[in-house]
Order: structure tokens, then sequence, then C-alpha cells
């Protein structure tokens, strides 16, 4: 069934709106993908922060003219859906690789990360990452280590001393006769 020229504007304006934002997209391509694995599907990326449409190749080209991902939805062909965040593009790589691994009718053909276009190889790359949470973890444990090390240190004169006078205690070296 045909869709209508104002149907299409409002289709072309709203996907417009939501692409707006986005920095990261994946786009895929599946065949007999069922409407219960469909409804999975999105609600994995709704809970990674991100959005997933099909989307009609030439709408989804005009919606994103504008947008940072735009150079990943021109010239697509086929059947297409695109998940889109303006989140951490690792965190959405993550859920969809782990879905799709899991259901073999969904194929990634491309994504673009901060307008930079990527292949499967790094899509599946970046969704071996360690998440946005995780990398700052890390950093505040390298920034963090050295002064800990330092306090160490400086304890241990003290701690040291008070280990050998307790010591001579023990063994009543200090017993005045």
């Amino acid at each position: 069934m045909a869709i209508s020229k104002a149907k299409k504007t409002e289709k072309v304006n709203q996907l417009a709106k939501e692409l707006e934002t986005s920095t990261t997209a994946i786009i895929g391509t599946f065949s007999k993908l069922t409407v219960a694995k469909d409804y999975e599907l999105r609600k994995v990326i709704r809970e990674a922060g991100g959005k997933y449409r099909v989307v009609k190749n030439k709408l989804a080209a005009v919606s994103s003219e504008n947008s940072k991902v735009g150079p990943a939805l021109k010239g697509l062909k086929g059947v297409n859906s695109v998940a889109f965040t303006s989140g951490d593009p690792v965190a959405l790589a993550k859920v969809f690789a782990k879905w799709a691994g899991d259901n073999a009718e969904f194929q990634f053909k491309l994504g673009i990360v901060d307008g930079k276009l990527i292949n499967v190889e790094e899509i599946k790359a970046l969704a071996t990452m360690p998440g946005k949470e995780e990398i700052f973890s890390k950093l505040l444990f390298l920034i963090n280590a050295p002064a800990q090390r330092l306090v160490t240190v400086l304890n241990a004169t003290g701690r040291d001393l008070a280990v050998v006078l307790n010591q001579g205690v023990e063994k009543e070296k200090f017993s005045a006769a």
C-alpha cells in the first residue's frame, strides 16, 4: 500500500527530529524477523539508551541530511533498520551485537560513530570495548594509585617502628633491671 505524500513528510520530519541529536547509528538488515523478536530487539536497544527504527531507504536518506549520521543512511539498498543514540556508542554496540549474535536472521551492514563510517568488523570491535563507566573507573584508579602508594610508604616507617618496639616489649628487652 502506497503512503500518501503528507504521511511521508510526517515520517521524514519525525525521523529527522530523532536523528538530529544522534551521534551514533548502526544499520542492519534482517530477513524473516518475527514480531516477537523485533519487539525483543527494540526493548534491548531502548534499555541501552537508543532507538530503533525500520526505515524506508529514500525516506531515511532525506531525513538524515542535516545530521551526524547522514552519511551512513545514504544509498541504502534492501530492507534496512537503524539503531541510533546520542549516548554511549559502546553500550549500543554491545547490546546490539549480543542480540544479533543470538539471532542469525539479523546482519550488520555498517555504522557511524561521531561522523566516522565503520564497517561490520569495527562494529564488533566497538562492542568488545569497555563502556564509558568502566573506562572512567579505570582512569580514576590510575590517578589515585600513586597517591595511595605514597601514603603507604610514608606510613611504613611509623608502622615498622611500632612493630619493632612491640616485639622488644614482648621479649622484655626494655625492662629495667
